[in-house]
Order: C-alpha cells, then structure tokens, then sequence
C-alpha cells in the first residue's frame, strides 16, 4: 500500500495543461496536511502499514506531519522535490533533486529513506541512467515504472514484476493481463473511475493468480472532495481528476479489508 503525498495543486496534468503554474503554488491553501492525516486515521482502524512517497516540498512546509507518519509506523520515502518529472531533468539535476529531498526527509522524519518513485511515472526509456543515479545515492528500491500505454507515461516493454537494475530493485506499478491485453491495477485514477469489483477482481488476478504481491497507489487529495475546483481544465483532465473523489474514502475502506497490506520496505526488500 503506498500513498503519494503531495497537494491538490501540485498534480502534473494541472500544470501540463496550463491551468497552474509553479509560481501559483504559494497563493493557494494547503490541504495536503489535513488529507493525509485522514489517511492515518483510515490506516489505523484498519492496522494497515504503508509506504508514503513525500515531496521534499511538502516536508519543508509540514515538518510535523512527516514525524507522524513515521511515528504511527509508516514507512517514509521520496517522491523528488517538488513534483518535477524525473523525464524533464538532466542527470545532475536529477542527482540534485533527489539528494535534497532524501536528507530533508531523513532529517525531518529521524529515519532512512530507501525508497523512491518519481513524479507521473517519469523514469523510463527516455532516462534509463536515473537507476544508477538512484543507487549512487543510496535509494535501495524504486517504483517509477508502468509497464501499460498512457498519454502522460508508461512503457509497455517495461517488465510487470520486480527485477534488478543493477544495484536497484525496481517495483512496477501493478498490471494484470487480460484478454492479452496488459492493464493497469495499481490504483490512481483508474481506481476511482472503475467499478470497485473491477478493481478488486484486477487485484486478484495478481495476487492469487500470479502469487505475487500487488502495488496500490494513490494520493491523498483524492478523498477531498471539497477541494478547490481548477477552471479551464481540458475535459480529459477534469474528468480524470474529479470524478469519485466523494466516493475514493468508502472504496478505500473496503480495499483494506479485501487484502491484506503493508510496507513496501517490508514486502520487497526481504
């Protein structure tokens, strides 16, 4: 189970589209704290431990919020600083941002950070040199890939199960196939857009079909749905965005109870 902490604004497509820009992010309020804390409490009830992939940013600016997660024994991991694709950056850039984001996180969670996975699933093809820069630093694991087809990421030659990248493990995002078709089962969107027995059938297929762990992701303002509404969105966008939000946290529920979860450290790195 994996959350990616970041804040409403903070999602790529907004910022693809033209609908925010970076310097906006300061103006607007901050819900990411308040979200996530709901997460916790969702955790709790249901004694589920997960992985939260964190921006540096939201550490600078929520300090407190990151010694809660690792307190309530989360594990904490990077997801770059700011929610730049790893696809955007040269490799010293990419060193860079993920170096300031792994000690600003160790210093506020008071642990080590080995996990990593990169804005909109941005390693891939174009910037296979990101897993040896991610060993360099120390990162033992990563979950940047999405062996499916997608407009904003996704390489479909990509393996499905975990494997080696040098000194790395690399842990895809979940797929299932289908009619000999790969498709996604990682959670996201495609989980609030879907049937909750779709979902939860993909799920299975993996895990008691395959024998083999599954990965869930989402964020957390995605059981806000009383989050700021963009304007001028394109309709992919907007639909993509805002469709079940007021039904994630219910659906959520359920998928605890449906499976049983924990820690990406944990699970991968025996």
């Amino acid at each position: 189970m994996s959350v990616d902490v970041e804040d409403w604004f903070q999602v790529w497509a907004f910022e693809g589209s033209g609908a925010i820009t970076r310097p906006q992010w300061e103006s607007f309020p901050r819900r990411v704290e308040a979200n996530t804390d709901r997460l916790l409490g969702l955790f709790a009830d249901a004694e589920v431990k997960a992985t939260f992939f964190t921006l540096g940013w939201v550490a600078e600016r929520h300090p407190s919020l990151i010694r809660r997660i690792v307190e309530q024994g989360h594990e904490l991991a990077s997801h770059g600083w700011d929610h730049t694709r790893a696809d955007a950056q040269t490799p010293e850039q990419f060193r860079a941002d993920i170096r300031r984001t792994k000690r600003a996180l160790e210093a506020a969670g008071g642990c080590e950070v080995v996990g990593y996975r990169a804005a909109t699933f941005s390693i891939g093809p174009k910037n296979p040199w990101a897993f040896e820069v991610l060993a360099e630093e120390g990162y033992r694991y990563d979950s940047s890939t999405y062996p499916v087809k997608h407009d904003f990421y996704g390489d479909v030659h990509a393996p499905r199960e975990p494997h080696r990248r040098g000194n790395l493990l690399e842990v895809p995002m979940t797929t299932c196939r289908r009619m000999g078709r790969t498709l996604p089962a990682a959670g996201g969107g495609w989980f609030r857009l879907l049937p909750y027995g779709v979902s939860r059938a993909n799920l299975r297929r993996v895990v008691d079909g395959e024998k083999r762990p599954a990965v869930f992701y989402f964020h957390p303002w995605e059981i806000d749905s009383g989050q700021p509404r963009v304007r001028n969105l394109p309709w992919k966008t907007r639909v993509r965005h805002y469709t079940g939000l007021s039904r994630m946290e219910a659906k959520l529920s359920r998928l605890l109870r449906d499976f049983a979860w924990d820690r990406m450290d944990r699970v991968f790195l025996k």
